[in-house]
């Protein structure tokens, strides 16, 4: 559930340039890795849900990783199109890199969390029938 969670919240991060064509990586991506794609989901809506403060960062990063030089030039676009396309591509970029490195960064918490619930549940089915076992049977 951990892993599918970081896989939808990568996607998320690529999401909204790509026109939500992203979206349809997280049926691979879950596949080959074996993830929950339950999981998958929920990452994703809370990628949605903070992708407004990150998108800032992920324009920063995509900036720092292209190159100065590179241009965006259709011949038969008008050019504020082709400077949205160019600010699209810097969003792809820097959402690729910051998906997976909030991936990583919410895989071990999630995994965590998960771990003490099911560790929980654990314990409260146990004690829940270590008390039927010691009730005597004309009680139950």
């Amino acid at each position: 559930m951990a892993l599918g969670f970081s896989i939808g919240m990568a996607v998320e991060m690529f999401t909204l340039p790509t026109y939500g064509l992203a979206f349809f990586l997280i049926f691979p991506l879950i596949y080959w890795l074996r993830a929950s794609f339950a999981g998958a989901l929920i990452g994703f809506v809370v990628g949605k849900i903070i992708f407004i403060p990150v998108a800032f960062v992920n324009n920063m990063v995509g900036g720092w990783v292209l190159p100065n030089r590179i241009r965006v030039d259709i011949q038969f676009l008008p050019q504020w199109l082709n400077h949205a396309l160019l600010m699209n591509l810097k969003l792809i970029v820097g959402g690729i890199i910051d998906g997976i490195v909030l991936g990583l960064i919410f895989y071990f918490p999630v995994k965590l969390a998960l771990a003490y619930f099911a560790h929980k549940r654990r314990e409260k089915r146990k004690l829940k029938r270590v008390h039927l076992e010691s009730k005597p049977i004309s009680e139950i």
